[in-house]
């Protein structure tokens, strides 16, 4: 793989900013991405979560689920540790459009009414993140300054 891509996926800022949002981000993505991919906090699972899915237009169910699940699980687990923060950004950037457009959307704002808000917000982490990159204390960080 070319080096200068290596090094622009992976530089990023000294800043502690960005830990701010990894943390409580990548601990959110990976209990909902739990909840798809292995049932765990009350979820339904691939089975369960991929004919969910399937109801709502998401075909092949199985397959979205274990999509949906693997970005928000491994880019959770991803930005929460900082390694690759930018790729698995984008990916969970994507996760939350198909989120809020398949599901909320037609709901409105708010989450009592099982809104978009909760998503629009994690959207607006993830893009940031996206930008930002994982900042001075991510695996990015330590491998970025390698490259140089």
């Amino acid at each position: 793989m070319n080096a200068s891509l290596i090094t622009r996926l992976l530089v990023t800022s000294n800043s502690l900013a960005p830990l701010a949002l990894r943390i409580p981000a990548g601990i959110i993505f990976m209990a909902h991405g739990g909840q798809k991919l292995f049932g765990a906090f009350g979820g339904y699972g691939l089975e369960g979560t991929g004919q969910w899915m399937a109801s709502i237009g998401l075909e092949p169910g199985y397959l979205m689920a274990l999509l949906a699940g693997s970005a928000e699980f491994f880019g959770g687990l991803a930005i929460l540790i900082g390694l690759l923060v930018r790729p698995a950004a984008a990916a969970l950037a994507f996760a939350m459009l198909v989120a809020i457009f398949a599901v909320h959307i037609g709901n409105g704002l708010f989450m009592s009414n099982n809104g978009y808000e909760f998503g629009l917000a994690l959207l607006a982490i993830s893009v940031s993140l996206l930008i930002s990159g994982g900042g001075a204390l991510s695996a990015d960080r330590v491998l970025s300054r390698r490259q140089t």
